[in-house]
This record gives structure tokens, sequence and C-alpha cells, in this order.
């Protein structure tokens, strides 16, 4: 991860930890009930019980972080099953935990696959909530799993999940132009796209396609990608062997869909290094348009107006972020009520939500919206119980 994203991953970590501290001080104290003549009304939540936190390798400190504590301030116990990628990380967190005063027995740390580990942490009767975040397949097969009970279980499980995106930023004739393609290159080929929140395509209105697009794709080419622990570089390589074939098998699909205009090699034959990719002419139905890639390819679209932008933008199964560049007060009352996505930017990147200033958390394939670092987020890991004492007259 290149340094300044490592630096947002901790900085967010910290932020979650202060921001959910005090959301557990409001959620803590008596929840305002109407008065009703004659009986004392309360409500209070309580915790759930002990549930399973799953994070993934991307962010591997602040997701972690944010997921963790949200349920332990909350009142409960969790068992952490981090990536494979991630374990390390997760390792470190645990220790600093313990140092800073987590009794024992509230976190705990559990390593292995996902489909030995994870999977027995989502199934077992005890686990009263499952929190996810990671790929659309994964987290649909935890949430059937959860659904299904186990001898033994006496609760629904509660599944609170994160998943993939094919996330869009609409740039209009009104827009800046630069401004608009510094922030397409930055969302789509920070960390190398392997966000849920990266851009992955750009919908181009016909009057500024061309000229947009050629800012977009000079800025790609002027990247400097190598390995992370040079300053220099602003993309280092991607996760593993995996993600790197599959993204090259996507450079591939892409070539005989549409044009491809940067990038696309890699960079040598040691590491995992993908130069950030352009595709244009891409058609809406192409698979790189509507496929998660997880990686530093984004696919440009042409619109002819921005109705049809917006269509494009909303033709996914997912949800998650979206960004329109625009001077036009009309297109962006259009976007802010008809654009589909969990998190929605003007004139930004789709990238970078910051907690307690962008509850982060998307529709459809995208997840439960759970709105992590949001004013809502503990009520996911938390109960309401609600008492009412009727008064009674004083006997003797």
């Amino acid at each position: 991860k290149p340094w300044p994203e490592a630096d947002g991953d901790v900085a967010e970590a910290i932020d979650f930890c202060e921001f959910y501290a005090r959301e557990a001080i409001r959620y803590g104290g008596p929840q305002p009930v109407t008065a009703f003549p004659g009986e004392m009304c309360e409500l209070r939540y309580i915790p759930l019980g002990t549930g399973a936190i799953i994070p993934p390798w991307n962010f591997p400190l602040a997701i972690l972080c944010g997921m963790t504590t949200a349920a332990v301030v909350a009142g409960n116990t969790v068992v952490v099953k981090p990536s494979s990628d991630g374990v390390t990380v997760a390792a470190l967190f645990v220790e600093i935990m313990e140092e800073a005063g987590v009794p024992a027995g509230v976190l705990n740390l559990v390593t292995g696959p996902g489909s030995g580990a994870g999977e027995a942490l989502v199934t077992h009767p005890r686990t009263r909530f499952v929190s996810f975040t990671g790929s659309k397949k994964v987290g649909l097969r935890i949430n059937a799993l959860a659904a299904q009970p186990q001898e033994g279980q006496i609760w629904i499980k509660r599944a609170i999940l994160e998943m993939g995106g094919k996330n869009f930023i609409i740039v209009d004739e009104s827009a800046d132009l630069d401004r608009a393609a510094a922030g397409i290159v930055a969302s789509a080929f920070g960390f190398q796209g392997q966000k849920c929140s990266a851009c992955s395509r750009a919908i181009l209105l016909e009057p500024v396609h061309d000229a947009v697009l050629e800012r977009v794709v000079e800025q790609a080419k002027k990247l400097e990608v190598g390995p992370a622990r040079d300053r220099r570089n602003q993309m280092g390589p991607v996760i593993n062997k995996a993600a790197f074939e599959k993204i090259n098998g996507y450079v591939k699909i892409g070539e005989q869909e549409s044009r491809r205009l940067a990038g696309g090699e890699n960079v040598s034959k040691e590491g995992f290094f993908i130069r950030p990719t352009v595709f244009a002419g891409v058609v809406p139905e192409a698979r790189i348009a509507r496929e998660e890639i997880f990686g530093p390819v984004l696919a440009v679209l042409k619109a002819k107006d921005f109705d049809e932008a917006l269509a494009l933008a909303n033709d996914t199964e997912y949800g998650l972020t979206g960004a329109v560049y625009s001077r036009d007060r009309r297109h962006i009352a259009q976007a802010r009520r008809d654009a589909h996505a969990g998190n929605l930017y003007i004139n930004r990147k789709c990238t970078g939500a910051l907690v307690g200033v962008h509850p982060f958390g998307g529709f459809n394939m995208s997840g439960t919206n759970s709105k992590a670092g949001g004013r809502d987020y503990l009520l996911l890991f938390s109960q309401a119980k609600s008492f009412a004492e009727r008064a009674l007259a004083a006997s003797g």
C-alpha cells in the first residue's frame, strides 16, 4: 500500500475509535420515549452477545478496527477472523487493544481460511451476529449460512454485510474538466483500484467526452508504478497472484470489448505490478462495465445527455459509491434524487469517506447499507429493551 494510502488507513482507524467511543456514550444513556400518564417508561440498548468479525485485506487496520471497536463498545465480545492476506496487521491490532486495557476474552483472534475458520464462526449456534466486509460472492454465502438456525441456536443471527461495487463518476458539460479528470484518476487508481469504493466506470457526456478522456489517459500514463516502499511510486503491486491473474484476465476481455488507451501491460517479471489501464468505447453490456474487477482498470462510457448518464450509472446490480462533476444545479438535484448509490459525491472523487462525515454503505448487492462511521452504526450491534413501570399507591 503506498504511503499516503497507508497513512489514511491508520488515520481512519483512529477516527473509528474516537467516533464509536463517543457514540457508545450517547447510546448508553436513557433514550427518549413518549411520556405516558401513570407510567415510568424507559428504553435502553443492550448488547447482542458474541459476534464474528470478518474484515477484508484491503484496509487491514481501518476496517478491522472499525468493525471490531463498534461491536466492543456496544458491549459485545467478538472473534476476529482476518483475511489470510491481512493476518499480521490484525495480530498487531489485537496486541495494541490488549495493551490499551481491553479485558481478556472480549477480543479474540482466530486465523485460517474463510472456507474453514470463517464458516465455522458463521454457523456456530452461539454466534449472535456476523459482521463482514468483502466480496459479493462471500457475503451472499455468509448471509445464506447465517439465516439457517443451528441446533441449540435460540436467536435469529444478524448479518451486517459490506460487499462490492461497480462505482461511477459522471461528468457533464458544465463541469470543471481538469478537476473531474483528476478525481477520476484518483478514484480509479488509488491503491491500485483495490477499494470497494473505487471508480471503475467513467460516464462522460458527449460534449466533453473526448476532452475528459484525453486528460484521464494523460494523467494515468504519468502515474509511477513500483514497490510501495519507494515514496516516489504512486501505485504498488496488487495483493497477490490470484488477483494479478484475475485483473490481467479482465484486461484481455476489455481488449476484445473496447479500445485500450493506456496501461494493461505488466511493469516487470517480478511482483504483481499492473499499470493503470483505461478502456474507451465501452458499451453498457460489456463485462468490464458490469463486473467488479477490483484492480486498476477503468471503463469509459459515453452518454448523449444527463438522463442517459444517470441510467447508465444505475444500470448495475451494485449501489455503493458514485460521483457527479457538474455546475448545473438541475443536474445536481436530479443526481441527488435519482442516482442509486449509498454514497453520492458532488464535484469530488468517489473514494475517501471520512468517519462521521460520510457514513459509508451501499444498496443492492453492495451490502446491507450499514453506514459505517455513521450515527446509526452501533444500532447494528445492539438490541433495544423497553421498560414500563405502572405507578401504584403506597401500601400500608
